[in-house]
């Protein structure tokens, strides 16, 4: 199996390309290649594949073998990858997701290589029980959530996966270990759910800490970003466009009021090419 390992701030993935459709007991083979000391070491094994319905499919099996529905990260390496690998040759794409259908990609391009990438992330879902919790409301916003004798508040946002944004003093210290398990598997959330710690430092600017469901603590999450910037404005903590800073480096996100499309752009880095025996 030939690879390519990349990264988006951090968030890093083994990128496959050239397959039809998935490999039989693709989770044992994820769980193996992420490995850190036994394998290549990543947050998922991404597969490139054929799409009927966009230029391009992108499937990703997270380091615990389960399946995510969509990563903002993944998808900016993804449309690097085929550009800057000639697969694909326009500075627009369409790209098929699992978890959020067809999102439209945008390329920034210096010297024949993609420098950042611009991603249409869709409509935020915002109902209770389509995110999905177990609370039927239109809006979740600024919930009580109890965890072993503490309480937070959370906003729910699903940018195609689940996310719940908590705000606290100081993102960059909390604890994501203690809660971010914790949280990730409460009963309220019946498909588990990624957490976002984050803290407001103006109505421009966000400082976000990640516990990603089926990987834990990461450097950086695209659709996290999202969420939180969806939940900032639902909470009355930012404007609608905000640059998000992650442990990984910054993303810069925009709720647009026209259409009601999140938009995302970041980089995407590529870190080496290998052979998987």
């Amino acid at each position: 199996m030939l690879f390519t390992k990349m990264h988006g701030l951090g968030n890093d993935f083994v990128i496959v390309y050239g397959e039809e459709t998935l490999p039989d007991r693709v989770a044992e083979l994820a769980i193996t290649v992420c490995d850190r000391h036994f394998g290549v070491g990543a947050d998922g094994l991404v597969y490139i594949l054929p799409s009927v319905r966009a230029d391009f499919m992108m499937r990703i099996i997270n380091s615990d073998g389960t399946e995510a529905e969509q990563c903002g990260n993944a998808i900016r390496c993804v449309a690097k990858y085929v550009v800057d690998n000639r697969h694909a040759v326009s500075d627009e794409l369409t790209i098929e997701t699992r978890g959020a259908g067809v999102q439209r990609v945008q390329l920034n391009q210096v010297n024949g290589k993609v420098e950042s990438v611009r991603v249409d992330m869709g409509e935020p879902v915002l109902e209770g029980l389509k995110v999905p919790t177990t609370i039927d409301e239109k809006q979740i916003v600024a919930h009580p959530i109890e965890v072993d004798g503490r309480s937070f508040q959370f906003t729910a946002v699903s940018m195609g996966n689940p996310h719940c944004v908590i705000y606290v003093e100081d993102a960059a210290s909390f604890d994501l270990a203690a809660w971010g398990p914790r949280l990730e598997t409460h009963s309220l959330f019946p498909r588990k759910i990624n957490v976002e710690f984050a803290t407001v430092k103006s109505h421009s600017e966000v400082d976000m800490r990640v516990w990603e469901r089926g990987a834990g603590p990461t450097l950086a999450c695209g659709t996290g970003a999202c969420a939180t910037l969806v939940a900032s404005v639902l909470n009355g903590l930012t404007d609608r466009q905000t640059t998000v800073s992650l442990a990984g480096g910054e993303l810069w996100i925009e709720w647009d009021a026209a259409d009601n499309h999140v938009y995302m752009t970041g980089a995407a880095e590529v870190v080496f090419e290998g052979r998987w025996a």
